[in-house]
Formats: C-alpha cells, sequence, structure tokens
C-alpha cells in the first residue's frame, strides 16, 4: 500500500529535451480491437485519421531534422490508407521504421499481405501481447485476441521476425491487468520465453514491460471502481529520479493526426502541446534542449523501472 507522505500530490521534476532522434506518429485512432487499458481510447468506430497533406510532411521532417527512427502508431496504424508508402518513404531515407502492431490486424480481411510487407520492408514490429496467458489476454482485449495474437507470431515468425541474424526485429509488449507496476522486465522476458516458446514454438527479440497510464479509458475504470488516486499514489510514491535521464520524451517528440506536436503520447491524450503548434515547424525548429512539459501522469514512466515506449528504463 502507497504511504500517507505519497498520497499528497507532488510536482514532476522538470525535463529539458536532448538530441531529437525519433518521431513518433499517431497516423489515427481507429483500431479493429477496444482494449480495456488503452489510453488512446481507440476502437473501430473513431474515425480520425491524418490527412495526406499532414502525411507528406514526414519525410521532409526525418530528412530536415537528420532522425534516425520514425515510430508509427495509432489505433492499428496499418489501416490508415497511407501507412505503406509513409513505410517505403522512411526506410528509403535510411530511418529504422517502427510499426506498433496489436498482432491481429495481420489477420484482418484486406490485411493478409501485410506481414510479408513488414518483412520485405524491414520495419521493426514492435507487437502488443499483454501476457502468457490466453484468458488474462481475452480479458483484458476481447475474446479470441490471443489465439489471433498467436496465429500473427506464427506468421512473424515464419518470415524471419525474431529470429536470431534475420535482422527482423519481433519485441512484445507486456503491460500489467490493473493498477500495478510491471514486474522486472528481464525476469518476465524469460517466462515469456519459456511459455510461448514450450506452448507455442513462438520466437521474439525481446519483451518492453510498460505501466499502464492513468490517462483515457485507464483511468475511467479507475475512477469508477474508486481507485485512480491510490494508483496515482502509488507512481508517486515509487518514483526514481535515476529514470529521469532516460525517459523517451527526452529524444522523442510526438505528433497526433492532426499534425500537432505534443512531448510525448501521453501528452498527446492529455491535450498538453509542446512548445511549438505543428510538423511543419520542425523543418526550421530544433527542438534540443526545449522544456518538457510535465504533469502528474509522467510518474508512470519513473516509477520502478521504469515504462517507456522502449521499455523498462533501469
Amino acid at each position: 500500500m502507497p504511504s500517507a507522505v505519497a498520497a499528497v500530490p507532488r510536482a514532476f521534476p522538470p525535463l529539458r529535451r536532448s538530441t531529437l532522434t525519433t518521431l513518433q506518429v499517431n497516423l489515427g485512432y481507429r483500431c479493429n480491437q477496444a482494449c480495456s487499458h488503452c489510453h488512446v481510447d481507440a476502437g473501430p468506430n473513431r474515425t480520425e485519421s491524418m490527412a495526406a497533406d499532414t502525411l507528406a510532411l514526414i519525410p521532409r521532417v526525418l530528412q530536415a531534422r537528420g532522425l534516425t527512427c520514425l515510430d508509427i502508431t495509432g489505433g492499428a496504424p496499418e489501416l490508415h490508407p497511407g501507412f505503406r508508402s509513409l513505410v517505403r518513404a522512411g526506410r528509403e531515407l535510411g530511418v529504422e521504421v517502427i510499426d506498433r502492431c496489436n498482432l491481429t490486424i495481420l489477420s484482418e480481411p484486406g490485411q493478409e499481405d501485410l506481414a510479408a510487407f513488414l518483412a520485405g520492408a524491414g520495419v521493426t514490429v514492435v507487437a502488443s501481447l499483454p501476457c502468457y496467458l490466453e484468458d488474462n489476454v481475452d480479458r483484458q482485449r476481447g475474446g479470441g485476441v490471443f489465439r489471433r495474437s498467436i496465429e500473427g507470431l506464427r506468421r512473424l515468425n515464419a518470415l524471419g521476425y525474431g529470429q536470431e541474424d534475420s535482422g527482423l526485429e519481433l519485441n512484445l509488449v507486456y503491460n500489467p491487468q490493473g493498477p500495478s507496476l510491471p514486474p522486472p522486465q528481464q525476469a518476465l522476458e524469460e517466462e515469456y520465453r519459456k511459455v510461448l516458446g514450450r506452448e507455442y514454438g513462438i520466437r521474439f527479440t525481446r519483451l518492453l514491460a510498460l505501466a499502464n497510464m492513468p490517462i483515457r479509458r485507464f483511468a475511467e475504470q479507475l475512477r469508477r471502481s474508486g481507485g485512480l488516486e491510490g494508483y496515482e499514489a502509488l507512481l508517486q510514491e515509487q518514483h526514481r529520479d535515476a529514470n529521469l535521464p532516460h525517459v523517451m520524451c527526452r529524444q522523442l517528440i510526438s505528433v497526433d493526426w492532426r499534425g500537432f506536436l505534443y512531448d510525448c503520447d501521453f501528452n498527446q491524450m492529455l491535450e498538453i502541446p509542446a512548445a511549438r503548434a505543428h510538423l511543419r515547424d520542425l523543418l526550421e525548429w530544433d527542438p534540443a534542449e526545449a522544456p518538457i512539459r510535465v504533469d502528474r501522469h509522467c510518474f508512470g514512466c519513473t516509477a520502478g523501472s521504469g515504462s517507456s515506449c522502449g521499455g523498462a528504463l533501469a
């Protein structure tokens, strides 16, 4: 249980960006799933989608800022009609392209060739699999999702993903079932490898352990159950200053489907804008050393072993 002292709100320490390396782009909130923990509140009925003129700015910004990584997210970003052309443009520039994939999208009608496309383009796949147990995954993400996810992983493995020396990176994402911190990432990764390998013959590159952020759908669940204040207190109590130099916002900037800039994906969902307004500003503006806008939700990234789009920080 969090201490009484931790229940008193405290300010998150000030941060400034270091060298920008990663552009994280949210192509829209439409998704073929509606997961209970989703901080984006994505789902099949969302209609937000990035316009073609905004999409065309992305390769220009990658070049102008000399960025090394394009991190594509959603929703299910693969449902955007410009997804594949954006991937090709990024790879032609020699940039690492990350697809944040929910795995079930690989078996959606019209996406049967998606896995082969990702492999052919050399895309890094970061795939959501919040547990290696079927009941836990289906409870969080919907009935039948676990089996479809295993099918998707097998399809990726068959193309070389997660195989040693293939050059095709397949990272799995774990997040807790409720308002608790993830267990130590390395030990959990070993358990994932053992169970998924033994039961399903699945291989993967790394496991990324992420904390659930008290934002949107998950925050509303906690609010209804009376657990929101307790979870926020837990995150504050478990804050570690040693994680501050490694939080993702120091090297990353987030772009929403309209082209507006945010210091991270979580700030985007809370509508806390960055110092400059729009993607086009990055054609001229270098955000290095710019102050990062922080708030109490940021403790979700520094609590315990830390949590970011790249997994644990410690």
